[in-house]
């Protein structure tokens, strides 16, 4: 099962990662020092002081708490499929709020199965689909090169193959084809193995690399708990941490091309694909809630 798992997250990564890849990543940006940032300055990452490995703190360079009723676009975009042609699965990305709302202090992303299937505008040519979802990201508002990254959040409670959440970070300029680009794949959910959550590292020497991945991170009751998500990565080490467990640490990539320049945060909520395809039995909605997302450098 452990092999199984490892190639279904590399396949929805790449396909994510070559739309992006295409159809968003359009800016021109200088190149990063070690913590460099591009953000607003003056964030709050909560009260409780976070220490790096050398007993210094981490310094919060963005925080959202979703305390409002909208999404803050001073800080995140609406991924559409409209705009830059990602459809995973066929699945139409919207900000209708249906598929993406903020309410109850939490960012909520939807993947919803309609009865009839109607018309999904694309970059990449126009399709028919029953499916839409919500996905956000950083693009244009917030990089960084190294630091602390988290969410609190809950996925999916389904047990039935179909359903995929996702955290993850990827290069505000991607430089080369994916993989060689490089991602982050800081936890990603998928409802065929519920019991566990899974991070990833994609870069060119992923086939080659055992600490890449690790299929047996185990996490008691995703979808009615919270839980928190979070990589520290420096120039030395990317470490995968959740509810304060060490998950997986990778010293082979940190610091190295690829994984030594500007990344973006996202979110997604997405449709299964491969051995994590939806059957007659997976639900026709299934969510991510994000409670917060804080970075630290």
């Amino acid at each position: 099962m452990g092999t199984r798992i490892r190639i279904q997250a590399r396949f929805t990564a790449a396909a994510a990662a070559g739309v992006l890849g295409t159809g968003l990543l359009t800016a021109a940006v200088t190149s990063p020092a070690e913590s460099a940032v591009t953000a607003t300055t003056g964030p709050s990452c909560g009260t409780v002081v976070i220490t790096k490995a050398d007993g210094s703190p981490w310094t919060c360079t963005f925080a959202d708490e979703f305390t409002g009723t909208k999404l803050d676009t001073t800080k995140w975009v609406p991924q559409l499929t409209a705009t830059s042609g990602f459809d995973q699965g066929g699945v139409c990305y919207t900000d209708s709020s249906t598929n993406l709302a903020v309410t109850q202090g939490a960012l909520k992303l939807t993947l919803k199965r309609a009865s009839w299937a109607t018309t999904c505008k694309s970059t990449r040519g126009n399709f028919s689909t029953k499916y839409s979802s919500g996905m956000v990201s950083t693009y244009t508002k917030f990089t960084q090169a190294y630091g602390r990254f988290e969410i609190r959040a809950k996925f999916g409670t389904t047990k039935q193959p179909g359903h995929q959440s996702a955290f993850w970070l990827y290069p505000e300029v991607p430089g080369n084809i994916w993989p060689y680009s490089g991602e982050i794949d800081i936890a990603e959910w998928y409802s065929k193995y519920p019991d566990r959550v899974i991070p990833f590292l994609h870069y060119g020497g992923t086939y080659y690399d055992p600490y890449a991945t690790n299929n047996n991170c185990k996490v008691a009751n995703v979808g009615s708990a919270w839980h928190t998500y979070a990589l520290e990565w420096t120039p030395q080490t990317i470490k995968f941490i959740y509810d304060d467990q060490v998950c997986l640490t990778n010293s082979t990539a940190s610091g190295k091309d690829p994984f030594n320049k500007n990344y973006m945060v996202a979110l997604t909520q997405l449709l299964g694909t491969g051995v994590n395809a939806p059957n007659v039995f997976t639900p026709s909605t299934g969510s991510m809630t994000v409670d917060y997302v804080r970075v630290w450098a």
